[in-house]
């Protein structure tokens, strides 16, 4: 690459031909956090025309983001990331997200993006990815002009950047809930009580929830009021610390009023993890008798 050939502001250049999920995502990324405009996204390997560009992504066999070159392909790189990647490393050094959100991205998508474009994601038969849904967006056939597949990339990444988008604004709003989660930790013991829906299961072990002796949760659900068990810890967030009655589980209202002698009861799950009850008051009841069943005074 002709690194004194001028630049042109906000520009992103990549290959051409068929696409992949990690250069989609790098120029997403760059979209979403305000580097690059969509107008000025070219596919080429034209040198000439990739010198231009202020971003280049898979492609050119350099990589230094220094000068916004983020290609893996050359064999003089050796790490696990791709383009996609390594732009969301590079937004990281610019302070444009914070360790925490980097992790966050990282975590939720983009290790998943780097493990597929390197061939390392394992093949699961019924596992469709978001990399294995980029790749849907490339024409059927094979043999298909330059034109459609300029439009096939831009559908896709039109998609990933909605995708990304959903993903930060839904990050946003669980952690503008995080003072919420943890004045009613420092409050509570078996049970943390929120008065509003809110999401609490991921900020609740950011900050050291994993320790902290609550079993339950209980909240607002849409008109009801639900009664949830808390997991043990982030990683096995799919059991909970107290399972919930077994003669509970899989019961609907009258018998499950019945059963359980709360007037106000609808649902609970055969899971045992979580039960829905018409009233704060009702959840309040379920509670003390799950307590009580386990020796545990409320």
């Amino acid at each position: 690459m002709d690194m004194a050939a001028p630049k042109r502001p906000r520009s992103f250049g990549t290959h051409d031909g068929t696409f992949h999920a990690d250069e989609v995502t790098a120029c997403a990324l760059l979209l979403l956090f305000g580097c690059i405009d969509l107008d000025k996204i070219v596919r080429t390997r034209d040198p000439t025309t990739l010198n231009a560009c202020e971003y280049i992504c898979d492609v050119g066999g350099q990589y230094n983001s220094a000068l916004k070159l983020f290609d893996h392909h050359q064999a003089e790189y050796q790490g696990n990331l791709s383009s996609a990647g390594m732009v969301l490393l590079y937004l990281k050094e610019q302070k444009t997200l914070s360790q925490r959100e980097y992790d966050f991205l990282n975590d939720a998508l983009i290790l998943g993006v780097d493990a597929h474009d390197n061939g390392k994601d394992p093949q699961i038969k019924g596992l469709c990815s978001y990399s294995h849904i980029i790749t849907s967006f490339t024409p059927i056939r094979n043999d298909v002009d330059a034109i459609s597949l300029d439009a096939a990339f831009f559908e896709a990444l039109l998609f990933s950047k909605n995708f990304l988008s959903r993903v930060w604004e839904h990050d946003k709003y669980n952690h503008s809930c995080q003072q919420i989660i943890a004045e009613t930790m420092a409050k509570s013991k078996e049970c943390l009580i929120f008065d509003q829906n809110i999401p609490w299961l991921d900020i609740f072990f950011e900050l050291d929830g994993e320790h902290h002796p609550a079993l339950f949760v209980i909240m607002p659900s849409d008109k009801h009021w639900k009664l949830r068990g808390i997991p043990p810890n982030y990683e096995k967030r799919m059991q909970v610390r107290v399972p919930l009655p077994k003669e509970w589980a899989g019961l609907l209202e009258e018998d499950l009023k019945r059963v359980s002698g709360i007037p106000g009861a609808i649902f609970c799950h055969k899971g045992r993890f979580i039960s829905v009850w018409e009233t704060r008051e009702d959840a309040m009841k379920a509670l003390e008798k799950v307590l009580h069943q386990q020796g545990v005074k409320a």
